[in-house]
């Protein structure tokens, strides 16, 4: 009897570490710096070199942008086209998996990255923590949405991930995956408008972009109050950090992480530590 409680407390505290250890379980950063495309300005945009220094360097959020090839697979590219930022040509939309990852996505930046590839989406997850925000942005159609969120379910990042992405494209995310959290990209005329809307629409993040105004501290106060995180899409400029934070911005999203997170941290936010 006595052996078989000791087992059963055993058991319980083992599920209870488990549970603590948990991806879902994770506290995750309430503000900071979001590495847009990873540490693009010093390694070559989305990809795993890029997405590594940014996590290295202490970002609290990573964004990154998805698209399906001609085969159905999700690869991790800003363009509709690989011209810019690999050394081939065509859309993604037209090429196999196979062809994109032949292509060099790494000489572009410099020939110290020569025979970086363009990552698949499991690739970029692999490489990221489970502690940090995951900014996927969608670049394509509803099937994408719908594919991008079951595989974000399937490898266990619904805690951390969100969905940059327009309203069809999230309705088809959530009629697959309910919980997916999104960020409303339809944006309006107006910020006000943009605001409003993201409000209504219950959705989870919203991403002002354009230059401080005045206003940002009365639309941020109403959408922290709906439960809205907020993004500022974007700065490098050290005198802007401090007036986005007061204004009530919550990730800035910036190129240069590297030197940017070194102005959140000069305002009491501490680099994030990253947990695998």
């Amino acid at each position: 009897m006595r052996h078989q409680v000791v087992s059963m407390l055993l058991f319980i505290l083992i599920s209870w570490q488990s549970r603590a250890q948990s991806p879902a379980s994770m506290r995750l950063p309430d503000r900071g710096v979001c590495a847009h495309r990873g540490a693009m300005s010093t390694h070559p945009e989305n990809t795993l070199s890029a997405f590594k220094a940014a996590i290295e360097s202490g970002a609290h959020m990573i964004e990154f942008d998805v698209h399906l090839t001609k085969d159905s697979q999700l690869v991790v590219i800003h363009d509709y086209t690989v011209d810019r930022t690999t050394d081939g040509q065509g859309q993604v939309a037209d090429l196999t998996l196979d062809q994109i990852k032949e292509l060099d996505a790494g000489s572009h930046k410099s020939a110290k990255f020569a025979g970086e590839r363009v990552p698949t989406l499991a690739e970029a997850l692999e490489v990221m923590p489970v502690n940090i925000w995951l900014n996927v942005h969608l670049k394509g159609s509803p099937e994408l949405a719908m594919r991008v969120a079951r595989v974000i379910a399937a490898q266990d990042r619904l805690h951390q991930s969100f969905l940059a992405c327009g309203m069809e494209a999230a309705k088809a995310a959530k009629s697959v995956v309910p919980e997916i959290m999104i960020c409303n990209m339809d944006r309006r005329e107006t910020v006000a408008q943009y605001v409003e809307e993201t409000i209504n629409g219950d959705f989870d993040f919203i991403q002002i972009p354009g230059k401080i105004s005045k206003k940002l501290s009365r639309f941020s106060s109403s959408l922290r109050e709906s439960g809205v995180r907020i993004n500022f899409v974007k700065s490098d400029v050290r005198e802007e950090y401090e007036k986005l934070y007061d204004h009530g911005i919550q990730f800035i999203l910036c190129d240069d992480v590297v030197n940017s997170i070194k102005y959140a941290e000069a305002l009491g936010i501490d680099r994030h530590s990253p947990v695998f």
